[in-house]
């Protein structure tokens, strides 16, 4: 029998520093618009912005996703609508209590407001 011989695929350095530098760049500049004044909502809707690009960065060149064939990106598509369906039903269900609805306790009565000291 022979021996297995040990093969050699060449890697791309220069690549990966060049993935690194803009994940450092994006990093930065997330941290610069969370010091600007802007809204809550479209400092989130940017950082939230920035950091799809950062795991699409991550996803294409550190887990070599770039280069894998069609088939394997049908199963991360799953996850990622059972993943929006989940969050969507969790919202559906629990969505109520985001917006202050007061319920009655289990006998029907709603609950009672506390009085001033004043009144009775």
């Amino acid at each position: 029998m022979s021996a297995p011989v040990p093969t050699m695929h060449a890697v791309n350095v220069r690549g990966y520093l060049m993935v690194f530098g803009a994940l450092l760049t994006l990093t930065v500049v997330t941290v610069g618009v969370a010091s600007l004044n802007l809204s809550e909502g479209t400092t989130v809707l940017i950082a939230v912005s920035i950091a799809t690009v950062k795991a699409s960065l991550v996803a294409m060149f550190f887990m070599h996703l770039k280069g894998e064939k069609p088939m394997v990106f049908w199963p991360l598509g799953l996850t990622a609508v059972l993943f929006a369906a989940l969050f969507a039903f969790l919202l559906w269900t629990e969505g109520d209590h985001l917006f202050g609805t007061k319920f009655s306790d289990a006998f029907g009565s709603a609950p009672k407001a506390p009085q001033a000291q004043g009144e009775h």
